[in-house]
């Protein structure tokens, strides 16, 4: 564990993290359940066709990030300042998902459509969603890593890392389920280890479970809101224990992972790759 992340607080044990994964699950489906009751600006507003062209709500996604954000808020045993960084990379995502869900077109899709849109002179959804990412992450990186106990590297390299995770996460919304598995499968090492990186992905892990049922029967999906909030939860706790070194390497895959999805279909591959199809299929409706 990184003294950087966790300061003077004590490390939380095993039953400890057990209870934060089982409080994020209770959190996600009264947040969901709550939402399906009320949904602000009614279920019009949050209806959407996914990619069976079946009738789906995007009120997981708000769910989602409520939880996760709550989760990291009331994270055991982590120091204040990485508190104060998961809460704010968390929420932070979630809301400018929220926005991008809401108001976004869908029309320029990926790095390249939204920097084509710039040149043009217009200013995305996608492309404000992805600035103020970049912003949230900065900030969360040097709230976990400047300071006293790191340096401004540090927190450059862990908010890109907070960052660009967040956006990967939801490069991989594309079917019921993979961003969730994905998720549950990238933060589940943590979650043993323990220490602050295990601390503030419990809840986070606790949510993505109780919404992966209904993610799989594709009633519902993450969205943009949920999915880059599970993303930047997935960084911050990577970041939070990572040398100088590790932080590099991560980014560095986030980055190639990032690039690559501008040419290469991540369902194709995937579809195409014993293992990871019959993982990505798994549970999924027939």
């Amino acid at each position: 564990m990184s003294g950087r992340a966790s300061g003077n607080a004590r490390p939380a044990g095993p039953a400890e993290r057990a209870a934060a994964v089982a409080a994020g699950a209770a959190a996600a489906y009264a947040a969901f359940s709550g939402l399906l009751a009320r949904p602000p600006g009614g279920h019009e507003a949050w209806g959407r066709r996914n990619a069976r062209d079946l009738p789906v709500t995007l009120l997981e996604g708000p769910a989602y990030a409520a939880a996760a954000a709550l989760g990291v808020a009331l994270a055991p045993g982590v120091a204040p300042r990485a508190r104060a960084a998961g809460l704010l990379a968390v929420a932070s995502a979630g809301a400018l998902g929220a926005y991008d869900d809401l108001a976004g077109s869908g029309d320029d899709r990926g790095l390249r459509g939204h920097l084509a849109a710039l040149r043009r002179g217009r200013v995305t959804t996608g492309a404000a969603k992805l600035a103020g990412l970049g912003v949230a992450g900065l900030g969360a990186g040097a709230l976990l890593r400047a300071g006293r106990d790191g340096s401004a590297v540090d927190a450059l390299l862990a908010g890109g890392v907070i960052a660009g995770t967040a956006n990967l996460a939801n490069l991989l919304d594309l079917r019921p389920g993979r961003a969730l598995k994905a998720g549950l499968i990238a933060g589940a090492p943590a979650l043993v280890r323990g220490g602050a990186p295990g601390a503030l992905v419990a809840g986070p892990l606790g949510a993505a479970l109780a919404m992966l049922p209904a993610d799989l029967g594709e009633r519902s999906m993450l969205g943009d809101a949920g999915a880059n909030a599970l993303g930047a939860a997935l960084g911050l706790s990577a970041a939070a224990g990572a040398s100088r070194r590790s932080l590099g390497v991560r980014l560095a895959v986030v980055a190639g992972l990032t690039l690559a999805s501008e040419r290469v279909s991540f369902t194709r591959v995937i579809a195409a790759t014993p293992g990871l199809r019959e993982l990505d299929a798994l549970g999924r409706r027939a």
